[in-house]
């Protein structure tokens, strides 16, 4: 007597396809991520409390920077805040002030802020006051 066996189904989830989604959803938010501009208004804050700083950065809508009052173009930032804090009586907490216009964009301030940490010095993001 032949007796058929059964043919059994297999319980095993195929995940390449989900990982072939997942992946081109990320390859979609990497690219439409990097279009996006991101202009916010400053920080507002209650705090009457000054930071002591050893530089201060300004950045104006126009996009022009100046370290301690003295304009400097963008592709000489790095060497002078490094000159300046160098030189300066505090190195070891040396912090810098930025101060930016309302308007400028982050990247602007992500640049200096991206200075600072490879100079392995604090930066502090100057705040507007709330009107009351």
């Amino acid at each position: 007597m032949g007796v058929k066996s059964r043919s059994k189904v297999t319980a095993e989830f195929n995940m390449s396809s989900l990982t072939d989604i997942i992946f081109l959803l990320l390859i979609f938010f990497m690219l439409t991520s990097s279009m996006v501009q991101i202009n916010m208004p400053l920080p507002k804050s209650d705090s009457k409390t000054i930071a002591p700083s050893d530089l201060s950065v300004m950045i104006k809508l126009d996009e022009s920077v100046s370290v301690n009052g003295k304009p400097v173009a963008w592709e000489d930032l790095e060497k002078v805040v490094a000159t300046e804090i160098r030189y300066a009586d505090n190195k070891k907490n040396a912090t810098i002030s930025i101060i930016t216009e309302s308007g400028v964009t982050y990247d602007k301030i992500h640049r200096i802020m991206k200075i600072a940490s490879g100079l392995e010095v604090r930066a502090i993001l100057a705040t507007e006051a709330r009107k009351q």
